[in-house]
């Protein structure tokens, strides 16, 4: 792997690699905002039908009309969707309000919300909900006149952020050394969580959706200003055949980092006897086929796709739904923001001494038994409840840094792009189905908890069959990570028949290569 010593030659741990990843890391800031608006923009605040308009309100108050108008339901509330079909001011005469549900009132006739709804504007002034009555990007989406047009400008938003996060992560892993590759990928993901809590701080400081989706989207336009000035990665420009401009990008990192006698050795002739093999292997172009073409690269895409989705399924499950939880929308999300605090920094160890893999697992699995326990705990335990949640979320937030960092190192530059943008397109697959296993409840409580819960304990399964990356270097070409997975799978072979006691005998070094073709054909 050339590349590697081209990037120590030049710095690669310099200003330039601080400067690249907090730019590039500044809109993964906002992003957290944009992929949770909708808990503040879309909230449903309390409501009840409207009273009927000839009812006056001169002569009664609010309460009165309220009491002749919408029934109670069960817990002693206002029905949220039915009112009478003829206003009640007989029960305007009773001295008590338990005395309005005495037997056989509750059999007078109601019918749905004829006139739409009156909405509580306490917390919310403005939510996507009270404006259209019920109807379920970026700055566009705060002008939207029509649910039609919200819907429409969200979807662009959410394209939008894909790619953003996608670019992102990948011009940052390409530019930095295997040595602190979990260390920065950890330290973007703490961007993502310092997002959440903003969040929090700027949906309670402006109660309107609109004025709260433009406060969220505004930022970025800073950052489409000075992103004309990243350079591209220069371990792909090589592979992709412009390798000048490679050697400029190279030079003008060397120069930021002080190094200019380095920039001034660098030339066309040293970039290519040094990566003499990477452009060999690269010829010829690649495409999103190139992700199952070899049974390492399926096998790989597979379990990697399989994380992805049950990853963001189960947390956008958790994050999406919020006023569950029967506290201030505003302090859970600040709750289950600052939760990502200790998760990652526990993965980051995890990863750093144990490996990928085994933390990629462990964080899915954990983070499943706990959305499944959750459903035995009775619902008036809320404290209980929301603790199991908040752990859940936190295992499953450790599950995203991890499976970004994991996807980058596991994927070879010449198709790095195409496996994390697929990766990427499973996660969000799952966020758009999310919401839709909520719809399930309404006739098993308990069953979208069992889904969300149940989904990262399988993808954890699929997560172990994927090969460990700790201390390796990023693979350039297809056959890199073919020849890795192969020589992976040889040791443990080897492993399994001479165990780990005499593995540097000149004999069983002998066993080892033997194995070689056996391993090939695997």
């Amino acid at each position: 792997m050339a590349f590697s010593d081209l990037l120590e030659q030049v710095g690669s741990t310099g200003c330039f690699q601080f400067l690249h990843v907090t730019l590039l890391s500044m809109p993964i800031l906002m992003m957290a905002s944009h992929n949770l608006l909708q808990n503040f923009v879309a909230a449903v605040p309390p409501h009840h039908c409207a009273p009927y308009a000839n009812l006056s309100m001169s002569s009664m108050g609010a309460g009165d009309v309220l009491q002749a108008t919408v029934p109670l339901d069960q817990n002693g509330k206002p029905e949220r969707c039915r009112r009478y079909v003829h206003p009640q001011l007989q029960l305007l005469s009773s001295n008590s309000s338990e005395s309005l549900w005495e037997e056989g009132v509750e059999e007078i006739e109601t019918q749905s919300c004829e006139d739409g709804w009156y909405y509580n504007t306490t917390e919310m002034s403005s939510t996507i909900i009270s404006e259209v009555n019920g109807k379920f990007g970026g700055t566009c989406a705060a002008f939207s006149t029509s649910f039609t047009m919200f819907c429409i400008f969200r979807v662009c938003c959410g394209m939008a952020l894909s790619g953003l996060v996608l670019n992102s992560f990948s011009l940052i892993v390409e530019w930095i050394p295997t040595r602190v590759r979990t260390v920065v990928g950890t330290g973007t993901g703490y961007f993502y969580t310092a997002g959440q809590l903003i969040l929090a701080a700027v949906a309670y400081c402006i109660r309107d959706w609109r004025w709260l989706t433009l406060a969220v989207s505004l930022p970025f336009y800073v950052s489409f200003l000075y992103s004309w000035w990243f350079l591209e990665s220069a371990r792909w420009l090589v592979l992709t055949k412009k390798s000048e401009q490679a050697v400029k990008n190279l030079k003008t990192v060397a120069r930021i980092n002080g190094r200019r006698a380095e920039a001034d050795k660098i030339n066309f002739e040293m970039l290519q006897e040094s990566m003499k093999k990477e452009m060999a292997c690269s010829k010829g172009s690649y495409s999103a086929l190139d992700l199952l073409r070899t049974s390492t690269m399926r096998t790989i895409t597979v379990c990697l796709s399989a994380v992805g989705f049950s990853t963001s399924f189960a947390y956008y499950g958790l994050s999406m739904d919020l006023q569950k939880f029967g506290v201030s929308i505003y302090l859970i999300q600040i709750i289950f923001g600052a939760v990502d605090i200790p998760a990652k920094i526990l993965v980051t160890i995890s990863m750093s001494m144990l490996g990928q893999r085994p933390s990629q697992c462990r964080a899915l699995v954990l983070a499943g038994v706990m959305i499944l326990i959750n459903l035995l705990v009775p619902y008036d335990l809320q404290v209980l409840r929301t603790s199991l949640a908040v752990t859940g979320k936190g295992c499953l937030a450790a599950s995203f840094n991890c499976c970004y960092l994991y996807s980058g190192e596991l994927y070879p530059t010449v198709i790095r792009q195409n496996g994390m943008g697929w990766v990427s397109m499973m996660a969000r697959f799952g966020a758009m189905v999310a919401p839709m296993v909520l719809l399930l409840g309404e006739d098993s409580p308990w069953l979208p908890g069992f889904i969300y819960g149940g989904a990262p304990i399988v993808s954890g399964i699929f997560a172990f069959l994927l090969p460990e990356t700790l201390a390796q270097p990023l693979p350039d070409t297809i056959q890199d990570r073919n020849s890795a997975f192969r020589n992976l799978l040889l040791l443990y072979i080897y492993i399994y028949i001479v165990g780990t006691e005499s593995i540097q005998t000149p004999l069983h070094f002998s066993l080892f290569v033997k194995l070689q073709p056996f391993a090939k054909i695997i």
